[in-house]
Order: structure tokens, then sequence, then C-alpha cells
């Protein structure tokens, strides 16, 4: 009797459990991560890259787009941020679905529609405040700094915001930066409650993940459209003519009007800044850029200490070695590195005895419309800056950008063709505006 008491004992429990279970009382705790794959829509193969949002002024066309080697992923830094989101999916939930709807209710309220205004005489008694293009931003931190794109307040005689409750005020520019095309604006932090946005790392993002934007296309607040990190390392040219590296491509859609707003990852943190998009006609196509979030990061907090950003400069201009130059060039097949075509005289590369090209070869190096252009041989090759190797011309950047500033010291290590390996120390300077 007792035997037959305890198994029904044991019998009643496990309907208890079960039965709690089944009404969802006990539900498993997800943080917004999941492996199920997003499904990216393609369109067209563009021919044109015209930015996010509508210019005050006309945009270069057909910006550099190169893949870079496999140099290092910058060391992020670590914000102060809110936790990050966990949510619980019941039985039976779509988890994709429930994914993307706590990204969007955590970060919509943080993302703000930028209004530039020019004024506008009326009449004789009265001028007003028009807008002339509109962006997105979002939230930096509680003193009411919002971080946009420069392109998207370029030129402003007024700034506007506007947030996803409608809630509109003033705002002014504290500091832009045409390089990184990066700006940041400051409300009144004491009228509106506001939440910054997480931030993500660079090294934790990858091709396939999921990829996020809120902004405002064509107008339209507070949009979310999502797809996948469609590549890593983009060099991107920007409004100045110098390149901004190791931007994130995307294929979630980015029209005009997104500019500035963020690029998140599926916990709701921003990975990147959206900047540009690549297309025909002047709208998705599924190829947009985003700044990256450690790009961000140098950039942003220097233009609220002091309106600027001073960008590392060594003063060069070149190509990655190709072993079919071997024999041109004097260099084994076997070197890897950043040809030098060209040292800006006077520049800190210039003064520290760097050697650019000088000379033409027979061998054809690219075409224009004014017929081949040829190798030109005499040109030193870079191989390693301090304790980094160089197998692309892009290392170089990406190595200055995530971790110099003007006045550092950098050691490169060089290939002088009949000379073997020597190492030249040279002190970066700050980056001049390129010439018209």
């Amino acid at each position: 009797m007792r035997r037959s008491r305890t198994l029904a004992f044991v019998v009643a429990l496990l309907a208890l459990t079960l039965a709690l279970t089944g009404c969802g009382l006990v539900t498993t705790s997800v943080q917004l991560l999941s492996d199920t794959d997003a499904t990216p829509t393609r369109v067209f193969r563009p021919t044109r890259l015209p930015l996010a949002t509508p210019l005050p002024r006309e945009q270069a066309e057909n910006p550099a787009v190169q893949a870079p080697s496999q140099l290092l992923v910058p060391a992020p830094i670590q914000p102060e941020a809110p936790a990050p989101v966990t949510i619980a999916i019941a039985p039976g939930a779509d988890a994709e679905t429930e994914i993307y709807t706590a990204v969007y209710r955590k970060v919509s309220p943080s993302v703000v529609r930028i209004d530039n205004l020019t004024t506008v005489s009326q009449n004789l008694r009265s001028d007003q405040a028009l807008p002339v293009s509109q962006g997105s931003g979002w939230i930096w931190d509680t003193n009411g700094y919002i971080v946009t794109n420069h392109h998207v307040v370029d030129d402003a005689d007024a700034l506007s915001v506007t947030f996803a409750d409608g809630v509109e005020m003033p705002a002014e520019l504290i500091g832009s930066d045409p390089d990184s095309d990066l700006a940041v604006i400051r409300i009144d932090a004491s009228l509106v409650q506001v939440v910054p946005v997480e931030r993500g790392r660079l090294d934790e993002v990858a091709v396939g993940q999921r990829a996020i934007a809120i902004g405002n296309p064509f107008g339209y607040d507070n949009s979310m459209t999502t797809g996948i990190v469609s590549a890593l390392g983009r060099s991107i040219e920007s409004q100045t003519g110098y390149s901004i590296p190791l931007a994130i491509q995307t294929d979630a859609a980015i029209n005009p009007g997104n500019s500035g707003g963020p690029l998140l990852n599926e916990r709701g943190q921003v990975i990147g800044v959206n900047f540009l998009i690549r297309s025909a006609v002047a709208s998705s196509s599924g190829v947009g850029f985003a700044i990256p979030i450690n790009i961000v990061e140098r950039v942003v907090p220097s233009l609220i200490e002091t309106g600027s950003y001073q960008h590392a400069w060594l003063g060069v201009s070149g190509r990655t070695y190709s072993p079919a130059w071997a024999d041109a060039l004097g260099f084994p097949e076997e070197a890897r590195g950043a040809y030098i075509m060209d040292v800006r005289q006077g520049g800190p590369a210039s003064r520290a005895g760097l050697r650019g090209a000088t000379r033409n070869t027979n061998v054809p190096l690219a075409g224009d419309a004014s017929g081949i252009l040829y190798l030109q041989r005499g040109g030193d090759l870079i191989v390693g800056i301090d304790d980094q190797p160089v197998t692309a011309f892009d290392d170089i950047l990406i190595y200055l950008e995530s971790y110099k500033s003007p006045g550092d010291r950098v050691e490169l290590r060089i290939l002088r063709a009949g000379q073997g390996e020597e190492t030249l120390s040279v002190t970066l300077g700050n980056r001049p505006a390129l010439a018209p």
C-alpha cells in the first residue's frame, strides 16, 4: 500500500510539471541571439553610389570598394551601457519574430529624425527655417548627445530633432568630421527622457549574422528593416576623398533618410552607422554600408570634447603588391605588402626617407579613357607597421585609423629593391585636406 501511494505521488508531480510547461508558465530565457538564418533579398547590380540622405550638394559617384587583407580587428572600447536584452520565448512562439520585435521595442525610442533646416526669406518682416534634407540619429549618452552623419547636418542653419513619440525640439551642432562622415549634435536632455543605445563590438560581427536598421527612410519615422551582414572590411571613399576603413556591408534595406541611423545586431547593439547605399536609382538595392562601431567610438568622444577629430597621416599612396610584379620591381615573388607609388613631398613619410616610384616599366597596370597606365618602379614595399604585418595597402589605413593619432611614432618595415629589409621610424602628421 505504501509503495502504491509513493508511485501515485510521483505520477501526480510529473503531471503538474507538464501542465505548467504547457500553459507557458515555465518559459525559456533566450538572449537576442539565434541560429535561425535570415533570408536576404537580392536585387540588381548597382552602378551608382548615392548617400543615404539627400545632400545639399552634389555627391561623388562610384567610391572605391576594396577587399582588405586579414590584418586585425581593432580592440573594442567597452562602453557603459544597459544590460543586454533577454526575451522569454514561450513554447510554440516564433523566435525570429520575438527577436525583431524585442530589438525594435528596445531601440526605436532612442532613434530620432533629424531635419536640416535652412533660413528662407518669406517677406521683408520675417524669415522661416525650412527643412532641406532629413536624416537619422541615435542617442549616445544621457547628456543628450546624438550621433549622426556629417552629411546629414552639413551646411545647416538650424537643426531639429523628432523622437518616436512625436516630441520635437531644437538641437545644436557639437562637432563634425567630414573624413569619417560622422557628427554629434545635442539636445536639452532635461526636457525628455533619453536612453542611450547599447554599443556592440566589431570583433563579434560576422558575415551572415542578422543586421537591423532603424531610421527614417523617405521621412517615414522609425522604420525598421532587416537583413544580414553581407561583408566586412570594405574601404569606402568619403566625401573628402579619404577612405573609411572596415565599413560593414549589409543587404538590410537602406534608403534616403536612413543616414546616421544605427545598424544593429540581434541583441539591439549598435555595430555601425548607416551612411551609404549602392544603387542605380538612389534607393535600396540590397547593398548598403555602415561606418564600423570601432571608428565611431574613436571619433565621437573627440567631437564631443573638441568639436573635431584629427586623423593620423602618413603621406603616401600606393597599391597592394602583386607577385606578378616581382620581375619588374625587383622584389621576391613571395613578398607581400603595400607598394608605395607616391610619397607626399614634405609629409611624414618623406621626412623619414620613404621612397615612391619614379621610373616607368613596360608592365600594364590599368587603363582609362586616355590609354594604358604602366607600373612604375623604384618605390618601397611596406611589409610591416610596428608589430603588425602588412599584406595589403588597406592594412596601413586600418591600423592608423584604429590605433594612432597625429604625433605618434610608427616603425615601418620596408623592402627596398636590391637592398633587403630596412626599418624606418615615422612621426605621424595631421591629415590635410585633399585638393579638389
